[in-house]
């Protein structure tokens, strides 16, 4: 059976499957013409800065963003669905409405447009999906929309305060006329935060701006409805490998949203656990609880799995989930959840046989859904990570748990599926297949699906999502066109819950049984009757693993009764009965009844029942072994003992790598005893014990044991046995083992070197850790980091225009990184660098006049500067003259001159003494640098320095003059052009004190 983009849906009934249903297409409308979708191509990292700025809508992730998401509802008779506008220029928030009576269509166009890829429009964003609610109790509308993890900073801080979009109608909004169906219905945003007088966003759900730090990096919205009317909605917080899941409550009688509350915590390592994780998956409110199921997404690179692993399921028997979760089995867990294997259910990767480092990858096809009466059904993918392998593995899981049982079925006979929903006993696939819708179903608890509906005309579809709501399918679709704006149609189909109603009621005495293999009397007395009065059962139908036994007519519907002892695998328990030639060997059986009424309609139960081994049991003393290549001694006492009475060992073999060893016929079964030194492959241990000619060798071996009872059954049981060589291991080295670089560097790519000096073995990984925290696993030569697709590896801010830049580059001081190789025998070494981070320098900056000396009363003064920045990516901005720490003036461009030109005064009438004068220079990185010189302004006439001007200077001015001294040419007070006795006179009057010339 071809299965395409299939979705796997469980609904109610009443009985158990029905065959007959009479599934039909109700209605089909077209929602719109201009739903938008992304035509152009699947952008990655290198070169999402060079989207296409014509017609075609270049896309991250995946071309899907309408008819997505948690995109359709129901409320009463009403159909809701969103969209976002097409084309590419277009891109608003839209809300429809379908009246399902009168077929009116209602659309409100919200003004809000998808913001694209971490801000850029040009980008479209596909997990940017609107999630949509109506209230049951009070029709109110919810809408949380078009985010993928922001908040206040990141992506350059393009979404601060915008980073969380939600909105709500006012009460009763749902059911208004098509005349009132109107935006204004929506309530603004009127806060702080406002984004203008249209914004219909809020920040918060609570209405409190001081709880957005509760509804930053978000992303996945999805609402639920309990039982009693309640919504509940979720959202993943954090990223793909340090996640967790949040959901908070609405109450409508107050109209209010809590906050987020976790089901598991992030950052897990902080709170105990190994490791951290995310989680891909689903939060669900389905047969009346909240429940999780997920795969998980772990810090560790180094593994088998590429990213996904593991099965994990948990729920809640809280009304609203806020407390008292519990794991498959009905065990409590952890709440918040840090250790993910309190809830894990299987590993979908022990279905493939590859073990080497990420090889396995499980990503997609996951989801999971609850029957009504209680019925898991988990699907899941597994596959080789390389396609193009010659031993290419790629498996589809069904792993169910009928309700009762214990442990979940785990199937691999399945077509394969993408999504679940549930509303009660039946499982359905609903997909499309040739752009087509179709049904297939199975009861809850099987595998067993039979196609029921398959359209035959009718547009062609791209893809779409589904709502189930009172046994019918509300399948939102878009239809297969061209462009980025393509029509949207909602299709209502009739799953025929009404036929399912009357289909017969068939059951087992118990799900699940466990007998002892060799059993000899199994006696099914099946129940089936029809819920319609008028009808009868015609037959009951058994098969076992899927092979027909017998088809009983009358009651009782019993198999395995004394006249037929064999046909449920029995051995037979009367003197008259025969054993069993084909009794059920030991295992899972899965045990299902067909129950056919006097109409045709028919049911299926099922029981699993298992039969315990009579086989022996054997052990060694440990799964795994670890020794030194050239080990004296290893001694294996191998356990082994009948698990039936009466029953004897006959004998216990060893093999070494498929090897024959030898055979012990009692006890102890010990092999590589002081008698037998070498058969385990040890030298020796004796002074009698001469060296062993072939011993094991450096390498990993399968020891395995076979323990034959007297009744001829046997069993295995195996052991590793790793013998260690001398290590030799890899050698890592980096290019320079320092490196200096200036804060705010732009680029830092460094190329390490590993390689192992053992022939045959390479290198599997380098890792790279930043002063101890992990960076990056590279797993494919060459070992290159911080190269243009990982810019910040090493701290550097990024060089390319598509680079945003760092948001944590490394500070100033010293870094260490350390390179980790491990080479494919498991041997690993590391290699450190020392980054140093250097302060930006400053810019260079040079007064260049030196020390000025003058006198006071002086008429001119002038300082000038030069300066230069470090490199040529730093500009200067400015050069800033302080004397005695006051400004000056600031210069902002060459010539950097003070006093001169029009501020020739700037300087004049400083006063007697010294002044310091500073010219600091800033560059464009706000370092500074600066230049300093002293002024020193003398008292004119005071020649021997005592500050004041008496009769000492006029005779040390004499003095000066008679020895021929030069004087300034200040001193020429009778301006004649010359310094001489003449100007005595005209320096007394300087004199500091009347009658200078006297004293």
């Amino acid at each position: 059976m071809k299965c395409l983009k299939t979705l796997l849906v469980s609904t109610t009934l009443l009985g158990a499957f029905t065959l007959n249903a009479e599934v039909t297409l109700e209605q089909q409308v077209k929602i719109t013409d201009e739903g938008l979708h992304f035509d152009g191509r699947n952008l990655d990292f290198s070169n999402v800065g060079t989207p296409d700025t014509g017609e075609k809508y270049d896309y991250f992730f995946g071309p899907n963003i309408s008819a997505h998401g948690d995109a359709v509802k129901t409320y009463k008779h009403y159909v809701f669905m969103t969209w976002y506008k097409g084309g590419k220029s277009e891109r608003n928030v839209m809300l429809s409405r379908y009246n399902t009576l009168s077929g009116e269509l209602s659309t409100i166009e919200f003004p809000h447009r998808h913001t694209g890829f971490r801000g850029d429009p040009l980008v479209g964003e596909s997990h940017n999906t609107i999630g949509l609610s109506v209230s049951p109790i009070n029709g109110t509308i919810h809408m949380v929309f078009d985010m993928h993890a922001y908040d206040n900073n990141n992506h350059n801080g393009k979404f601060k305060d915008d980073f969380f979009r939600y909105s709500y109608s006012i009460a009763g909004a749902a059911e208004l006329p098509h005349s009132e169906f109107t935006v204004d219905k929506f309530v603004k945003d009127t806060s702080e935060v406002s984004q203008g007088e249209n914004d219909y966003k809020h920040l918060t759900m609570t209405g409190d701006l001081s709880d957005k730090g509760n509804f930053a990096r978000l992303t996945y919205p999805k609402f639920f409805t309990t039982v009693d009317g309640t919504l509940l909605l979720y959202m993943r917080l954090g990223g793909n490998n340090n996640g967790a899941y949040v959901f908070n409550r609405y109450d409508a009688e107050t109209e209010t949203w809590s906050t987020f509350t976790k089901f598991n915590e992030n950052n897990q390592k902080l709170k105990g656990n190994s490791y951290n994780w995310g989680l891909y998956g689903n939060m669900k409110y389905v047969n009346g609880k909240l429940r999780v199921g997920f795969q998980q997404r772990s810090n560790d690179n180094s593994d088998k799995y590429k990213y996904q692993n593991g099965v994990y399921y948990a729920y809640s028997d809280h009304p609203d989930g806020f407390g008292d979760w519990k794991n498959h089995k009905g065990e409590p867990m952890t709440w918040p959840l840090i250790n993910s294997d309190e809830i894990k259910v299987f590993e979908p990767g022990d279905y493939v046989s590859h073990t080497d480092a990420n090889s396995v990858y499980i990503v997609g096809s996951f989801d999971w859904t609850v029957t009504e009466k209680g019925d898991i059904h988990i699907i899941s993918k597994v596959r080789s990570t390389d396609r193009s392998r010659p031993d290419y593995e790629e498996v589809y899981i069904h792993s169910y748990k009928p309700a009762g049982a214990e442990d979940f079925i785990i199937s691999t006979d399945f077509t394969g599926a993408s999504e679940i929903y549930t509303s009660g006993d039946n499982v359905y696939i609903v997909g499309l297949e040739g752009g087509r819708p179709y049904v297939e179903k199975a009861q809850g608890g099987t595998n067993n699906f039979v196609r029921v509906y398959e359209a035959s005309d009718g547009p062609s579809f791209d893809h779409g999502t589904l709502y189930i709501k009172d046994g019918k399918v509300y399948y939102y679709l878009m239809e297969r066109t061209s462009g980025n704006a393509m029509p949207l149609y909602l299709q209502i189909i009739d799953l025929d819950l009404e036929s399912d109603a009357n289909a017969p009621i068939v059951s087992f005495p118990s799900p699940s049984l466990t007998v002892e293999q060799g059993f000899e009397k199994l006696s099914l007395n099946i129940s089936a009757e029809s819920p319609v009065e008028v009808r009868t059962i015609q037959s009951v139908t058994l098969y076992i693993n899927d092979e027909l036994v017998r088809t009983d007519t009358s009651l009782p519907y019993l198999f395995g009764h004394g006249s037929k002892p064999h046909e449920t695998g029995a051995m037979g328990w009367l003197d008259t009965h025969e054993p069993n030639p084909s009794p059920l060997p030991a295992g899972r059986h899965i045990f299902k009844a067909v129950a056919v009424d006097s109409e045709g309609d028919s049911s299926v139960a099922t029981m699993v029942l298992n039969v315990n081994s009579n086989a022996p049991v054997i052990s060694f003393p440990q799964e795994s072994l670890e020794v030194d290549e050239g080990f004296e001694k290893l001694s294996l006492n191998i356990s082994a003992e009948s698990a039936v009475e009466g029953r004897t060992i006959e004998s216990v073999s060893l093999y070494i790598d498929g090897e024959f060893v030898r055979t012990d016929t009692s006890l102890p079964y010990l092999f590589g005893h002081a008698s037998k030194p070498h058969e385990t492959g040890a030298m020796g241990w004796l002074d009698t014990h001469s060296p062993n000619p072939s011993p094991l060798t450096s390498g990993t071996y399968e020891f395995t044991a076979v323990a034959i009872d007297s009744e001829g059954e046997e069993s295995t049981a195996t052991m590793q046995l790793v013998v260690k060589g001398e290590p030799e291991p890899p050698v890592v080295t980096w290019p320079n083992s320092t490196v200096t670089v200036n804060e705010g560097y732009e680029k830092l790519a460094i190329t390490i070197d590993a390689e192992s000096p053992v022939e045959g073995r390479d290198i599997q990984s380098v890792t790279l850790y930043r002063n101890g925290e992990l960076v990056r696993v590279d797993t494919r030569p060459v070992w290159n980091f911080g190269h243009s697709h990982a810019p910040y590896e090493f701290g550097a801010m990024g060089w390319l225009d598509r680079h945003e830049p760092n948001p944590a580059p490394l500070s100033v001081g010293t870094h260490t990184f350390t390179a980790v190789a491990r080479d494919s025998a498991g041997l690993e070494t590391e290699s450190d660098m020392t980054l140093i981070v250097l302060s930006l320098p400053g810019p260079s900056v040079m007064i260049n006049e030196s020390d000025i000396s003058l006198l006071t009363e002086y008429q001119n003064l002038s300082i000038t500067a030069d300066a230069s920045t470090a490199n040529d990516d730093t500009s200067l901005v400015s050069l800033a003259l302080y004397i005695d720490d006051q400004l000056v003036r600031e210069i902002y461009e060459p010539p950097f001159e003070w006093g001169a030109d029009g501020y020739s005064n700037e300087l004049l009438e400083l006063s007697e003494g010294s002044h310091l004068a500073r010219v600091v220079a800033t560059d464009s990185n706000n370092q500074l640098s600066e230049s300093s010189i002293f002024i020193n302004i003398d008292l004119l006439g005071d020649l021997n320095k005592d500050s004041v001007v008496d009769k000492g200077d006029t005779r040390l001015f004499t003095a000066k003059l008679r020895a021929g001294e030069t004087m300034d040419i200040r001193y020429d007070f009778n301006g004649d052009g010359v310094v001489n006795n003449r100007d005595t006179r005209g320096l007394i009057r300087r004199c500091t004190y009347s009658r200078c010339a006297s004293n």
